[in-house]
């Protein structure tokens, strides 16, 4: 399954990304011309979710080697250097941002001999490399995943976790598409996902274009549904996961992760490998970005709150390896311990 619409494109030098802040009203595309366009993008969520994020910063990373080809005088490595770091402060939690920006800088490194034209080309190539390997890596985590669904199944997901969250079919949405197509009867109940309810804009958009049948539900109204309406698994995506199996995903995930585990409800993270961060050894130790109050005070353009309330506004929290029925990798079904099964390679 396919949206008709790109998250992003490379077209004529030049990224055009997908404004997910107009959807599901309105279909528009922010062309990147430079790359502190695409640290915009991503600072502001036009482009979200961890490999989406690291796909259009690799390619952010074409557009500033473009730059420094055309710039007079300067050092062209230094000058991606420094595009780099940019491009890496622009959200703090997603790790694909981190890992797709330190790929690049890698391939630079061993090509320094290459002319800047031969090296623009190949830091080309390389993004798109990118791009391609998160569309298959997505269908083969949905191929995964949905061997765990039996034919007919209720599930509840959180925040966006598919096409729009990556370079195509999605992880934990992708697991869902996968379902489908292998013609399993599955409905969907969706969580708004506040304070920017990626979930009623972005996920109930996505799976209602492919047909899915959706429910969209308030984030607390989640207990309820596990508790009445048959669900069979809950299943989301995943911006880090740590050496240990502790997830940092969309905030209200942890909460999510307490009720179906209440609930003996099966509890599944779906994300690339490129998400698992083993230099952070527990949950803790992931940084949480905190954004800005305005969006719980004036969620959707509305003043909801007093003025001059004090606002703590997490973007993300962490679900405890624990609470976790498996995490699901193109390389497999990974279960806990998970120290052990993510280093592993293949789940079981």
């Amino acid at each position: 399954m396919e949206l008709g619409v790109k998250t992003m494109e490379w077209r004529d030098g030049r990224l055009y990304i997908l404004d997910q802040r107009l959807l599901p009203t309105d279909i528009q595309f922010i062309e990147c011309t430079d790359y502190k366009m695409v640290f915009e993008a991503i600072r502001t969520l036009a482009v979200r979710g961890a490999p989406a994020i690291g796909v259009a910063a690799a390619y952010g990373m074409v557009l500033s080697a473009g730059e420094a080809l055309s710039a007079k005088g300067g050092d062209f490595h230094r000058k991606l250097e420094e595009a780099g770091d940019y491009l890496a402060s622009s959200r703090p939690t997603a790790v694909n941002l981190f890992w797709a920006i330190d790929r690049m800088k890698r391939l630079a490194d061993v090509r320094k001999g290459s002319k800047p034209e031969e090296l623009y080309d190949l830091l080309l190539c390389e993004a798109q490399k990118i791009e391609e390997e998160d569309v298959a890596m997505c269908r083969t985590i949905g191929e995964w995943g949905q061997s765990l669904l039996p034919e007919e199944c209720v599930l509840l997901t959180h925040c966006n976790a598919g096409s729009l969250a990556t370079a195509g079919y999605g992880t934990a949405l992708g697991v869902i598409y996968s379902a489908v197509s292998a013609g399993k009867k599955v409905r969907v109940f969706v969580d708004e996902t506040r304070p920017l309810m990626q979930g009623s804009r972005l996920t109930a958009w996505e799976l209602m274009q492919s047909e899915v049948h959706t429910t969209i539900i308030c984030d607390n109204m989640a207990g309820h549904v596990l508790r009445e309406k048959g669900v069979d698994a809950v299943i989301v995506g995943a911006d880090r996961i740590a050496k240990n199996g502790d997830v940092a995903n969309k905030v209200g995930t942890y909460g999510l992760a307490v009720l179906a585990d209440y609930h003996q409800v099966p509890f599944y993270v779906a994300a690339p490998t490129s998400t698992i961060d083993f230099s952070i050894v527990r949950g803790e130790d992931i940084p949480i970005e905190e954004r800005d109050s305005s969006e719980i005070t004036e969620g959707m353009g509305k003043r909801t709150a007093p003025f001059a309330c004090e606002v703590y506004n997490p973007a993300f929290d962490v679900t405890p390896a624990r609470l976790v029925s498996a995490i699901i990798t193109e390389r497999g079904i990974h279960r806990p311990p998970y120290e052990k099964s993510l280093r592993e390679g293949e789940g079981g």
